[in-house]
């Protein structure tokens, strides 16, 4: 009975962290689709280890120990003979949890949806007028500063470092990808910095999905192998969507997750001043990929 319910819960929460990250996964696809097959291999072998172990488990506990001023070890310790009270100080970090990872998926969104170069737009009205203010330096950045340090909920520490995690990998990413040098070494940087921005998105989308984890299970063997098996199940749905053209047979989905983590960043924002449910941001992601896969199908039709 014990073992059928541990097995439980782990499907529980191997759905829950699909259903939060499966929007994740297409907007990993547009990133991936540039990548070597080799680094799509890392993506697939070095990538999961990272994110079950770094970023579900190694992580959590560094901010625990951060944010609460705990030294390392005694958070470890909590881990394996107090998960509850791990948790507790988990969740007290949400605000910081939450500021980080709302602010790092903000600039995702943004990035993409004023992007002027874009051709194909979804939600055309919208997307062209969007688009052209992709032609004022720094918009995103001058948008989301502006919500740090309005919005009176946020921790403000915790944003401007997840704004600085994103300028600084999509300023090496446009570095390595923008240089004409085709040797192995280039493209070895190129990949490495492809690679880097994936882990810092998984971590973006992970970090709330673990602390709702422990509102499911204090197990916390359970946690990491339905979280782990979860982000292997993206990963792999990741690389499926690339090597199947998917993005080139339904032109909108790319547009519907990059809308998905556009309201999933709203949310974690929301989240540090409101209780959210998990319910609605796994679902929110969900709804848009829907949306734009069909609009994708209607227009394939015509």
């Amino acid at each position: 009975m014990v073992a059928q319910m541990i097995a439980l819960t782990i499907l529980i929460l191997v759905v829950m962290e699909v259903s939060l990250s499966f929007d994740n996964a297409v907007v990993n696809a547009t990133v991936l689709k540039d990548m070597s097959y080799r680094w799509q291999r890392r993506f697939l072998t070095w990538g999961v280890l990272v994110a079950v172990f770094g970023m579900r488990l190694i992580l959590p506990v560094l901010i625990v120990s951060f944010s609460a001023h705990i030294g390392i070890i005694s958070v470890v310790q909590l881990v394996i003979s107090n998960p509850l009270e791990y948790a507790k100080y988990l969740t007290s970090a949400h605000k910081q949890i939450s500021s980080f990872g709302g602010v790092f998926l903000l600039m995702v969104f943004l990035k993409y949806i004023f992007d002027s170069d874009k051709e194909v737009h979804w939600i055309g009205c919208i997307e062209r007028r969007l688009s052209a203010f992709g032609n004022i330096e720094a918009v995103e950045i001058i948008i989301v500063l502006s919500i740090i340090l309005l919005v009176p909920s946020m921790s403000i520490p915790a944003g401007l470092l997840g704004l600085l995690c994103y300028v600084l990998i999509d300023g090496v990413m446009g570095f390595c990808i923008d240089g004409n040098n085709p040797s192995a070494i280039a493209s070895s940087k190129r990949g490495l910095a492809r690679f880097l921005y994936l882990e810092i998105l998984d971590a973006s989308f992970s970090l709330d999905g673990v602390v709702g984890a422990f509102a499911i299970t204090n197990n916390i063997i359970a946690i990491m192998i339905g979280l782990g098996v979860g982000a292997a199940v993206i990963r792999t749905l990741t690389v499926r969507l690339v090597r199947g053209g998917v993005l080139q047979t339904f032109i909108y989905l790319e547009h519907g997750a990059h809308y998905g983590v556009g309201a999933l960043a709203a949310l974690m924002i929301a989240s540090t001043a409101f209780n959210i449910p998990e319910a609605i941001t796994g679902l929110s992601g969900v709804a848009f990929i829907g949306l734009s896969l069909l609009s994708s199908m209607r227009h394939k039709a015509t």
